[in-house]
């Protein structure tokens, strides 16, 4: 049989063992001593698994992790994951990037882009700051952010006068 559906449901406790609970105070899958705040699993998480191929239009997913394949024109999250093994095509806008599996399109990470050693990257991307580990590949545009971003707010283009001599 596959994995339990649900960490700590019914279903995943072996037969005749008693329900697991949780020590008073503490919430289950929170780690104590972290910052209040919205948990990585509080987040709404959008999971594309193995084997699975998305085309369309995501919205209200705060979290994007591709392990299969999505195939999209525009979709705005705060975080995409692309793990190894997956594809991302179209478009994508987000605050932090990471990429292990491979993106062919255009990506905008307002803060962070990490492509990972087993990372592609595809087309254009545009980044605040960016990250490449050994191995990890670029083909195509990338270009640094460097004014200020306003969530929502269309790029304004910066154009300088010519150099006086």
């Amino acid at each position: 049989m596959s994995r339990p559906p649900f960490p700590n449901s019914p279903a995943s406790a072996p037969p005749g063992a008693p329900p697991a609970t949780a020590p008073a105070g503490v919430r289950p899958g929170v780690a104590p001593g972290r910052p209040p705040g919205r948990e990585p699993a509080e987040r709404r998480t959008l999971v594309v698994g193995r084997g699975i191929s998305v085309q369309g239009t995501v919205q209200d997913a705060e979290r994007l992790v591709v392990e299969g394949t999505v195939e999209s024109d525009m979709i705005h999250a705060t975080e995409l994951s692309i793990s190894p093994g997956g594809t991302f095509k179209g478009g994508v806008e987000v605050e932090d990037a990471e990429v292990a599996g491979t993106i062919d399109g255009t990506l905008t990470a307002r803060g962070n882009l990490i492509v990972r050693a087993t990372g592609k990257l595809l087309g254009k991307a545009r980044y605040r700051r960016l990250q490449v580990e050994d191995g990890g590949q670029i083909a195509g545009s990338i270009e640094m952010i460097t004014e200020p971003v306003r969530p929502g707010a269309p790029a304004i283009p910066v154009v300088l006068p010519p150099a006086q001599d």
